[in-house]
């Protein structure tokens, strides 16, 4: 029986996804699905891009990845942390993302998204319109996968961890971030994302007797390297949250 490893929101996390390939194949992953937002961040896009190609893994595209790539976008000249990565990513791995879907299925039971269907900035799983994430309601969940009939939804974007089971029996699972495990934003509103550790999160599926199970696990990793990283790029916000899992 395949044993699908998800992983979500690398940013350019190389110690931090290191340490979840290994816990991966220890735990006897055949599969792999990334759901995008592979190397914005102030770390080490280039290192990453390096370990990504040499495993076989099904990829959509995150909304940081599409402002990397996107003709015209003014954050490519305004942001420094997006310049930096721009920098140290070679041809290759700006044609990759070029070449990432928005959206995918893994099989006829799987679909994989970033954010959700349609839209790479809106959460699936969570409502922050208070500024904290609260989970969604039911039918506003369904509502967002409304076209969408497997009995699998993967989607990232959040960093925080999630397997919801719909009424139906729908699973919704958000294998949380493998290299930031909490962050600001002012995208829809201002709201802080954390999970209170700075341990890399990935998740397992696999169909049991007929069934899908999803199983998430949290992997101790070298945070301390990447927090010099950050530092050494300008970047306290990302180091604050690197150490602690929290954001200010």
């Amino acid at each position: 029986m395949k044993k699908i490893a998800v992983l979500s929101d690398i940013h350019g996390n190389d110690r931090a996804l290191q340490a979840v390939l290994k816990q991966c194949k220890a735990k006897g992953a055949d599969t792999y699905v990334n759901l995008g937002d592979v190397f914005y961040g102030p770390l080490d896009p280039a290192a990453t891009f390096g370990m990504v190609r040499q495993v076989e893994m099904v990829t959509v595209s995150g909304n940081e990845d599409r402002l990397i790539i996107e003709p015209g976008n003014p954050e490519q000249v305004d942001n420094p942390t997006l310049r930096y990565v721009r920098d140290q990513l070679e041809p290759a791995a700006l044609d990759w993302l070029r070449s990432l879907p928005a959206d995918t299925m893994i099989n006829e039971e799987i679909y994989c998204c970033h954010g959700s269907p349609g839209d790479d900035l809106l959460y699936l799983l969570e409502d922050v319109s208070g500024g904290l994430p609260a989970l969604r309601k039911e039918k506003e969940i369904n509502s967002l996968l409304a076209g969408i009939e497997t009995p699998v939804v993967l989607c990232g974007h959040s960093h925080l961890p999630r397997i919801v089971e719909l009424s139906t029996g729908r699973l919704v699972v958000n294998p949380g971030s493998v290299g930031l495990q909490a962050y600001r934003d002012d995208i829809p509103v201002d709201h802080i994302m954390q999970t209170g550790s700075p341990q890399a999160s990935f998740a397992m599926l696999e169909k049991i007797n007929g069934r899908w199970r999803a199983e998430l696990f949290k992997v101790r990793y070298d945070y301390e390297s990447a927090v010099k990283g950050a530092e050494k790029n300008i970047r306290p916000d990302w180091a604050y949250s690197l150490e602690t899992g929290r954001a200010k």
